[in-house]
């Protein structure tokens, strides 16, 4: 069978990055653009792996009952799929088809990678910010567009500003921009011509949005526009964070986190005020503010990220905290030697305290989990953006002594394939030591 060959296919499950499953002939064949249920007219675009094929959807010969004209039309079915923008991959399918999708993804990584026998959680949608009386101030779209604050596209050779094709670097120019902001999509639309390289347009709580050029080789003048200060707002709480800093994508992404964050602690017990709690790959300082206004004003909190800008952030956004800090180190070094050098004092506070990590996509790891595991928290949160490195990281977690009492999903990133996850777990001798939930 060569690349370019059309075949039928019966489609029969999702699997983890967004692709869906049939077999030819007895082989796997991984296709986007499609739902379990659907029979599809396929073309062979790499055939060269002995254990899978990959295809793209051409016709849709036996539609889903969930399928429904995609929210971004450039990327829908009928579309050739060398221009089909990226970015919106479950956009087809009913928003509720796609959340049982991604519980389906979630669940399946958990078995298989992280060894629980029946996962059972739910996924819920971003939460809605209330006023204190009880208004709706925002909340989730119900076809899942608007909610991008946070754009990146792309500027080819001949200047042409888009987003990429998806799984290509193709530079693709749109007439609309579904899943941002009314005034990100104003904006990335106005944007016609540029030096080849990546403009990414970024609204934070003032609502203006700023257009930061990012050209290859960097800018002639050597200003970063990127550095200018802006102010986020999560849960009532202000954060200085840089415009080309890491934040939340989904206008109402921090907000929801820390408020599943806080169920997570408020669901293992009070936060112990004597305890010395850590917030891990921590950024701007957000979770490390979730975990200080639950232990008291006094409480140590530290947190940890490499991004030395970053952590400089932190520091004033946890400023009104005596006993919190932010510092800056890799985080799988700095727990690591604390894990090396702690004191028994140290460590008996440590044993009292809530571990938070939220790591980068590709997870924490065995040497950030051990460490972890030699300090002895009673408690450890984790957020999680893929589904299988934290599958993996539990299954570390539990080989070391922890185990996964509860799993929750969030959907932040409507239309798209991607989830995140909220995961607690405790000590499996902690009811030995007299701790309880």
């Amino acid at each position: 069978m060569d690349a370019g060959t059309l075949i039928d296919l019966d489609i029969t499950g999702v699997a983890h990055g967004g692709v869906f499953v049939g077999r030819h002939e007895g082989r796997v064949v991984f296709v986007p653009d499609a739902i379990p249920g659907e029979r599809v007219r396929v073309r062979l675009s790499d055939v060269t792996k002995k254990s899978f094929w990959r295809g793209e959807v051409i016709e849709v010969l036996d539609a889903s009952p969930d399928r429904r004209p995609h929210v971004w039309r450039q990327a829908d079915v009928d579309v050739a799929p060398e221009v089909r923008p990226g970015g919106a991959d479950f956009g087809h399918i009913d928003l509720q088809r796609q959340r049982s999708l991604k519980v389906e993804v979630l669940g399946d990584a958990l078995q298989r990678f992280g060894g629980m026998a029946n996962p059972a959680f739910a996924i819920e949608p971003a939460r809605p910010i209330l006023a204190p009386d009880g208004r709706v101030l925002a909340e989730e779209t119900g076809d899942g567009t608007g909610w991008r604050t946070r754009v990146s596209l792309h500027v080819d050779e001949a200047g042409r500003v888009g987003p990429y094709a998806a799984r290509s670097h193709t530079v693709i120019p749109v007439d609309e921009l579904p899943l941002a902001t009314a005034e990100v999509a104003e904006a990335a639309l106005a944007l016609t011509r540029g030096e080849p390289g990546r403009i990414d347009l970024v609204q934070p709580a003032d609502g203006r949005v700023r257009v930061l050029r990012r050209p290859d080789g960097g800018r002639r003048d050597g200003k970063d526009p990127g550095r200018e200060v802006v102010v986020e707002r999560a849960s009532g709480r202000d954060f200085r964070v840089d415009a080309g800093g890491f934040w939340q994508v989904h206008r109402l992404a921090a907000h929801s986190l820390t408020g599943l964050v806080t169920d997570a602690l408020l669901a293992e017990g009070s936060v112990d005020p004597d305890g010395w709690h850590l917030d891990l790959y921590g950024g701007v300082g957000l979770f490390g503010a979730t975990l200080a206004s639950l232990a008291g004003s006094s409480a140590r909190v530290t947190s940890v990220e490499s991004d030395p800008r970053a952590t400089e952030h932190a520091g004033e956004n946890l400023a009104e905290w005596i006993g919190a800090r932010a510092e800056t180190g890799r985080v799988d070094r700095w727990v690591t030697r604390l894990a090396a050098e702690a004191s028994t004092a140290q460590r008996e506070r440590l044993s009292r305290g809530i571990v938070l990590l939220d790591p980068p996509r590709a997870g924490a790891g065995r040497v950030v989990v051990e460490s972890v595991a030699d300090l002895g928290a009673r408690t450890v949160v984790y957020v999680a953006c893929d589904p299988v490195a934290l599958a993996r990281d539990l299954a570390t977690f539990r080989d070391v002594g922890y185990d996964t009492v509860a799993v929750r999903a969030l959907d932040i990133f409507p239309n798209s394939h991607h989830v995140e996850a909220v995961a607690t777990l405790r000590r499996a001798d902690a009811a030995k030591l007299g701790w309880s939930a």
